[in-house]
């Protein structure tokens, strides 16, 4: 795989877009070239995790609205960032994320109903990471870089080929988390590739808050190439996770990528973004929504008809339908699982915080 353009000096930044909003795609150059393998029917694959994911999404956080999850993190917008990057892993490749990488982990494997029960508060974790290659999600801000790093080392010194792929906020870049993880992975050329997806809001506070300049550039200062691609064009983000990879596995180190994209949603279901959100913002983003710039392309190339579109459509559904049901036979746990697995070997103060909930609860009855 050709991948020079991330072997220049780590200064150089490039923007990459390869489909335009209105469904143009572009076909010739270095990134266009990563991703020549992806035809109109691969693309219309990716298309229909996009729309599940969204449908995913929407129905969870419709299930939270009814009372049935306790809090969600919606995707809303970033369906692309996510999809695109995580069919460019290899399958023993190792994710790290936030609690927002829902699109991944669908693309991994994992059941729709694992996404949901540490929000429905029936369990602490949500899969196994070893049967996805994918870590259960951090709430804790930007800690996951520095997971993903130690990992990458490890596999350095194993001399295994298995890439670790870290996803973060904008807001998470403001955490010393992050810069720790660069400095190392920089410092150790470890083979791990750094996703921002840069929604424009850290919670209720802009991106210009968090970065005078784009947070790409801060990769220069870490000694590591920085790329800044269309976080809404699944094609283009595809294309830039592939070649960071492929620089991972030779040896040359990590890779920051800036996928630049918009909350559409709330950060939570408990945020209120129409509090310090300008309404123009929302409707200039919605104009670059990542499902429909493809589904322009693809009806143009005579993919998406009416049949196929019905097709994408009953598939969602279906996910979707199949995400209520388990979420709604979920049972509920005995208070005291909560200290089940703090540990793995007994522990006094895990025993004494034990016999004091069941103190409290016994007021109750």
């Amino acid at each position: 795989m050709k991948t020079d353009v991330l072997d220049a000096a780590p200064e150089t930044t490039d923007f990459v877009s390869l489909i335009s909003p209105d469904g143009h795609r572009v076909t010739a150059g270095v990134y266009a070239d990563l991703v020549a393998d992806v035809g109109p029917a691969e693309l219309l694959g990716l298309y229909r995790d996009m729309v599940i994911i969204r449908r995913i999404d929407t129905e969870a956080t419709a299930l939270q609205r009814q009372g049935e999850l306790g809090l969600w993190p919606p995707l809303l917008g970033q369906e692309a960032a996510q999809i695109g990057s995580a069919h460019a892993l290899a399958p023993d490749d190792f994710v790290f994320s936030s609690y927002r990488e829902n699109g991944v982990a669908w693309v991994r494997g994992v059941p729709p109903t694992d996404l949901l029960v540490t929000w429905r508060g029936v369990a602490q974790s949500g899969w196994d990471p070893f049967i996805h290659r994918m870590a259960t999600p951090q709430v804790i801000i930007g800690a996951q870089t520095l997971h993903a790093t130690g990992y990458a080392l490890g596999m350095q010194l194993k001399k295994s080929d298995s890439v670790a792929v870290t996803y973060f906020g904008d807001g998470a870049t403001s955490e010393g988390d992050v810069s720790e993880a660069l400095v190392f992975a920089a410092s150790y050329a470890a083979p791990v590739v750094f996703i921002c997806q840069n929604n424009h809001w850290a919670i209720s506070e802009p991106v210009r808050v968090q970065s005078r300049s784009a947070i790409v550039d801060r990769a220069a200062g870490f000694g590591m190439p920085g790329i800044q691609v269309d976080g809404n064009d699944v094609l283009a983000v595809m294309a830039v996770t592939r070649a960071a990879l492929e620089r991972a596995r030779r040896g040359d180190g990590p890779t920051f990528i800036e996928a630049v994209t918009y909350r559409m949603g709330p950060h939570t279901t408990a945020d209120d973004p129409s509090r310090y959100r300008p309404p123009a913002d929302l409707e200039e983003w919605a104009a670059k929504d990542p499902l429909a710039r493809v589904a322009a392309h693809l009806r143009d190339a005579g993919v998406l008809d009416a049949a196929a579109e019905a097709e994408v459509t009953a598939a969602a559904d279906a996910v979707a339908a199949e995400l209520r049901a388990g979420c709604l036979a979920m049972s509920d746990l005995p208070p005291g699982a909560l200290f089940d697995h703090v540990y793995s070997e007994p522990h006094p103060r895990i025993d004494e915080q034990r016999a004091a909930q069941e103190a409290y609860l016994r007021m109750f009855s």
